[in-house]
């Protein structure tokens, strides 16, 4: 349904120019912080794992910079997974939920499998409990050539230092603050009218549409129901406006949309999506949901190889 709702940046109609970029980008404060909550326990793991700055964000280099851990006696004749979380830095169970996997469960694997995980990709988004980055872009739109997106661009780089990817899992969260602020934010950034919609209590996974895998999705959904509960349809029986392939499954076509899960040509990719504003889950539940993705996603991958 149509939505009275008016962003109170901008003219409705009109796309954001640079002023508008600006007021936006001022409002903006800082409510956490990266080098605490993510630098130091990405650093604690760094005797466990092979620590590698990938990049730096310009915006300020010393304070965001982009790391990711790989399994020690990394070999190229085992399969390569590439774990991705915090794309949207607001999302928060992305990032804590790989390091949670990197720290309780990815050293059981590493006989299988090299495995990367870039556990913050946007710090910027992560501090400000944001979706875009400074210049009122969205990363997970952004993974093109040339991308604008600092955030997107080196993590490209990353993807493609790596060979022949396997399987690429990438965490994300959908919560209250996406129908709250970031989508009527994006829809004055763009001059367009906001069309209000509703947030699934629950997870959910993105498969490819090109290479949805179903088997593999049901896989990832029957390891998450072990630790909570997967979102329902709609009303429309869809979810965020898609059709359901399956229990908790819709199907996005990733490198069309320049997502982030496009960017390998990976056999099995999936994109998790917690919902963290639920009544019945905690924050725990929700780093809990996203290993439970990994392992689950790890462990059917494993016995097909």
């Amino acid at each position: 349904m149509k939505s009275s709702h008016t962003y109170p940046i901008g003219t409705p109609g009109q796309k954001w120019s640079d002023e508008e970029k600006a007021q936006w980008r001022a409002q903006v404060t800082v409510k956490r912080s990266y080098q605490d909550d993510v630098v130091t326990k990405i650093n604690a793991l760094s005797d466990r794992f092979d620590l590698t700055q990938y990049g730096a964000l310009s915006y300020d280099t010393e304070r965001f910079p982009l790391l990711s851990l790989k399994t020690k006696n990394w070999d190229p004749a085992k399969p390569t997974v590439l774990i991705s979380g915090g794309v949207h830095g607001y999302e928060t169970s992305g990032v804590h939920g790989a390091i949670q996997f990197l720290d309780t469960q990815a050293e059981r694997y590493s006989d299988t499998f090299n495995i990367v995980v870039a556990p913050c990709v946007s710090p910027w988004g992560y501090e400000t409990i944001n979706r875009w980055n400074p210049l009122a872009i969205d990363p997970n739109r952004s993974f093109f050539a040339d991308s604008p997106a600092e955030e997107s661009a080196a993590l490209m780089q990353l993807a493609a230092s790596l060979g022949d990817v396997l399987v690429h899992i990438d965490l994300h969260e959908t919560t209250d603050t996406d129908e709250e602020e970031f989508r009527p934010a994006l829809s004055a950034r763009d001059g367009k009218e906001y069309i209000e919609d509703s947030v699934p209590d629950g997870f959910y996974t993105v498969g490819d549409t090109e290479n949805p895998q179903a088997d593999f999705q049901k896989a990832v959904i029957d390891s998450v129901r072990r630790v909570t509960h997967i979102a329902p349809p709609d009303s429309e029986g869809k979810i965020i406006g898609e059709t359901i392939e399956q229990e908790g499954v819709i199907n996005y076509p990733m490198k069309a949309l320049s997502l982030c899960n496009g960017i390998t040509d990976c056999t099995y990719g999936t994109t998790t999506e917690v919902y963290p504003d639920s009544e019945h889950v905690t924050d725990q539940d929700c780093n809990n949901a996203q290993v439970a993705a990994i392992t689950g996603a790890l462990d059917y991958v494993k016995a097909r190889i």
